[in-house]
């Protein structure tokens, strides 16, 4: 009853997304193919045996682009469905990053936490008009969505794993998508925490009273900075990964899997000391 309020333009996906797609697309062909584009760009990672290195970037940034994506477009679709049919007029519909109401929390600092410390927190985008629906479960399903669409996409990129389908795979194929299952599985993890701006503070936050939700409030703004700074720390970066590692060698992705993955994708920084990733077939 709600989608019929919005137009077809309101829907109709938008050529940025398309053309982020199409990125992904022909970069994750350059990394199975073993094609390495700009050659002169990746001499230093060809020196330490990580050629793929600027195609596994490119495929793992824009793959990454396109998960926040449809991680925000899971929370405006559920939105619409819950009664706030403001949503389509606001172009969020249309997968386009540009449209998001922060778009430098939803996509640069995400690509930037990538490329600092290899962790996936994707940031609050979409406005929703919270007055327009009704019900505690309906506010907690549309804050659940968002990290609920990066569990999917873990359990996609970890298939191949699970599955026991890897014959035949790249090696450095292989690597780029156990580090990206990382990166998904780093952002469900992160953005179910009940922390204040992040979804799991959200899914909760129609449960606690009013006097709470005013006194936690203030803190929504710098939520996800700070969770981001705990991860600076040794002992608490430790422990974190020591369960995200825990989960992916449940679902057959090696440590090797993802610091191969992770090397290839920081190829300017050279080839760890004593790590030989192999990126041939």
């Amino acid at each position: 009853m709600t989608t019929a309020t919005t137009r077809n333009s309101d829907r109709r996906i938008s050529p940025v997304f398309l053309g982020i797609v199409a990125v992904m697309a022909v970069t994750g062909w350059a990394v199975w193919a073993g094609f390495t584009p700009f050659p002169e760009f990746t001499l230093r990672a060809r020196q330490y045996a990580l050629s793929p290195g600027l195609a596994v970037f490119l495929f793992v940034t824009s793959a990454w682009v396109v998960s926040l994506c449809l991680h925000e477009y899971a929370h405006a679709r559920s939105a619409l469905h819950s009664g706030d049919i403001s949503i389509g007029a606001k172009g969020y519909l249309t997968l386009n990053p540009l449209k998001y109401t922060h778009a430098l929390l939803s996509i640069v600092l995400p690509v930037i936490f990538v490329i600092l410390g290899g962790i996936g927190l994707p940031g609050g985008a979409v406005f929703i008009e919270r007055s327009r629906i009704r019900g505690r479960w309906r506010h907690s399903l549309i804050s659940a969505a968002g990290p609920l669409t990066n569990v999917l996409f873990a359990v996609v990129c970890t298939a191949p794993f699970w599955l026991h389908a890897l014959d035949g795979v790249p090696p450095a194929f292989r690597s780029a998508l156990g580090f990206l299952a990382l990166l998904q599985l780093t952002a469900a993890i992160l953005n179910f925490l009940p922390v204040p701006g992040l979804d799991g503070y959200g899914v909760i936050e129609p449960w606690l009273s009013h006097e709470i939700r005013r006194q936690v409030e203030p803190f929504a703004q710098i939520g996800l900075l700070v969770v981001f700074g705990l991860l600076w720390i040794p002992a608490v970066n430790h422990v974190f990964f020591d369960v995200v590692d825990a989960i992916l060698r449940a679902l057959g992705v090696s440590d090797l899997d993802t610091y191969c993955g992770q090397a290839f994708y920081r190829f300017w920084q050279g080839k760890p000391d004593g790590l030989f990733c192999p990126s041939g077939g």
